[in-house]
């Protein structure tokens, strides 16, 4: 799964990534701007604009001529919003190639955001709000990164302010995008079955008109913690969801290798530590699983679960007990090899589908600017020691970098900020 980077005259980006025995081909947009590069007053615009692409364009006037486009080729198509990229994909058979160009190209560059759309679409947007409100296990994510970041955009919520999005109007869109959607902060990826030539080509002539404009930065984070830190949304459940985490790093660091065998170790699949101990052994809820976020310059490691709310304060006390063992003994050979096991083997699975592989090339060149192949990334995996995991665990497992976020029918706080310590 080798690639190919190229970068025009204009600044735009690239990447082509040939599959021989695909049977389609994936072609995505990728804009380098997201919740994160928002001023407060403009919290939710990335993604209210990410919406308003679809409602049309002087070529196509309405949304249904986009999606006539589209639907008549047999494509799949999507977008997404992050707090530091925007992307639009589409996926089809690879006769439909320069189609698929034509239709990202123009709701990328050419959208008219019309004001009637623009109205209804608050409505879907607010609604989209509510369900989040009402899905704890959604929401507990969302309160995770208040805790982390605070007012600063890296803890926004993507969706927005709903007084904001209330007050946005067709040239806010107009100006965002302007200042946003330029050639050096656009990335394209191809992926799948293509002819690389035709392309290249086709890239350049459908981009030419993109602004030259100059490339916003990311902006830069400043992380204070002294202590532990706790953060409670209450409402009437019958279960809690916690999002139990520490603070990491950005996504050049090295280290970043041998934390994804650390937290496969904790919450990847459901022979992992945690699952084994919180579901198996003690009973206390359905889900349990730990992630990782790593963006440009700043990271975090978290444990999810949804659990009875009579016994919080006990899975708190058992997760915190299985950061220690980490810091305490190094990982047995048989545990270790299995974890590297499963982490490449679901890597790969990922990876089976055109729109899988483009993605994990964007998701690189974002926060990282260098692209590493499957075969490398693996090869980095099969080089962790146990020795490796034990000292990330010393660089991250600290009380200073520890946060607990919960949603849920919580009355034991002061009790739960009695044990939340390493």
């Amino acid at each position: 799964m080798n690639f190919t980077k190229k970068t025009f005259e204009n600044g735009l980006r690239l990447i082509t990534v040939p599959i021989e025995s695909s049977s389609t081909t994936t072609i995505m947009v990728v804009a380098e701007t997201g919740a994160k590069y928002e001023l407060k007053t403009q919290n939710g615009i990335s993604h209210f604009l990410e919406h308003m692409c679809f409602k049309g364009t002087e070529k196509r006037p309405t949304a249904m001529d986009i999606a006539r486009d589209l639907d008549g080729i047999g494509s799949r198509s999507n977008a997404f919003t992050m707090h530091e990229y925007t992307g639009y994909w589409a996926k089809a058979h690879p006769k439909h190639t320069e189609k698929i160009v034509d239709v990202l190209t123009d709701i990328y560059l050419n959208s008219t955001f019309p004001v009637s759309e623009i109205e209804k679409e608050k409505g879907v947007i607010l609604e989209e709000m509510n369900m989040y409100e009402d899905t704890p296990q959604a929401l507990a994510p969302y309160l995770f990164l208040e805790l982390l970041y605070g007012s600063d955009p890296a803890g926004s919520n993507i969706l927005g302010d709903r007084d904001v999005i209330k007050k946005i109007v067709r040239d806010d869109f107009i100006g965002y995008r302007s200042k946003h959607y330029v050639a050096k902060a656009t990335i394209v990826i191809v992926s799948g079955a293509f002819n690389q030539s035709i392309v290249e080509e086709l890239v350049e002539k459908s981009f030419a008109r993109i602004s030259t404009a100059p490339r916003p930065k990311n902006p830069k984070l400043t992380e204070k913690q002294s202590k532990p830190k706790i953060k409670v949304k209450y409402k009437k459940t019958d279960q809690t969801h916690l999002v139990l985490g520490v603070r990491t790093w950005g996504a050049g660091d090295e280290r970043n290798i041998a934390l994804s065998v650390l937290e496969t170790i904790l919450g990847g699949g459901m022979s992992s530590r945690l699952f084994a101990k919180l579901r198996e052994e003690m009973g206390v809820g359905y889900y349990v699983h730990c992630d990782t976020d790593t963006y440009a310059n700043h990271g975090s490691l978290y444990v999810s679960a949804g659990v009875d709310k009579s016994r919080v304060k006990e899975v708190v006390s058992a997760i915190i007990e299985e950061f220690k063992k980490l810091l305490r003994e190094e990982v047995k050979d048989a545990e270790l090899q299995k974890t590297k096991d499963y982490i490449i083997g679901t890597m790969h699975l990922n990876l089976e589908s055109s729109d899988g592989l483009g993605g994990f090339y964007a998701l690189q060149e974002v926060t990282k600017g260098k692209l590493e192949t499957p075969s490398e990334i693996e090869h980095k995996i099969k080089k962790v020691t146990a020795k490796d995991i034990k000292n990330v665990a010393k660089d991250i497992f600290h009380n200073n970098r520890l946060n607990l976020a919960l949603v849920g029918d919580v009355e034991n706080e002061k009790e739960l900020r009695a044990i939340l310590k390493i």
